[in-house]
């Protein structure tokens, strides 16, 4: 039976640890907004009515994770999962909320707080960004084996889930606040 690896000091010696290293900062960089601006300019389909702010995006990801989680979306919740302040986040939601993609509701349990709610241009665009997004994936691993691809997914998805055990993120986006709005068309 094979031996786990202990971290730590033998960590830096293990070249499969530092291939995953490696991957890892290529696929942050890759998943870039402008690297995903250039992607779907390229594409034959592309289409001008699909411009989005890409910050409207991380607001849109942040609330879709709350209500995969099961628990309420927040302003809170959405500073938390991008990793700004409450003051950015707060403008952060209030244009996407001008935009017509989100509302705030109500919270019926606790009166001083309101909860976000995609709307129904939200959800058509979170949909249109998961296509765009798959669509990229399904390209990338157009001439793998399923095999390869179901190993691929449940390894990912394992060590995903593993890092956000470590880190307490659930996966989400390392943000950084200031970062610079750029947009995002979709095809």
């Amino acid at each position: 039976m094979p031996r786990k690896r202990p971290s730590g000091e033998w960590a830096q010696e293990d070249e499969h640890v530092k291939a995953v290293e490696r991957a890892m900062v290529a696929i942050r960089r890759s998943q870039t907004r402008r690297a995903l601006t250039r992607l779907a300019q390229e594409r034959d389909d592309a289409d001008d009515a699909g411009v989005v702010s890409g910050s409207a995006v991380d607001v849109l990801d942040a609330i879709e994770a709350a209500e995969q989680a099961g628990t309420p979306a927040t302003v809170s919740s959405v500073a938390a999962a991008l990793n700004v302040d409450q003051p950015r986040a707060s403008k952060l939601v209030a244009a996407a909320v001008e935009a017509g993609l989100v509302r705030r509701e109500a919270d019926q349990a606790d009166g001083r707080r309101a909860l976000l709610v995609r709307t129904e241009r939200g959800n058509a665009l979170a949909e249109e960004l998961h296509r765009f997004r798959r669509s990229i994936f399904a390209t990338v691993m157009s001439d793998w084996t399923d095999a390869d691809r179901a190993a691929f997914a449940r390894l990912l998805t394992r060590f995903v889930e593993s890092l956000a055990g470590m880190t307490g993120r659930g996966g989400q986006r390392d943000g950084i606040e200031g970062e610079p709005t750029e947009t995002i068309q979709l095809p």
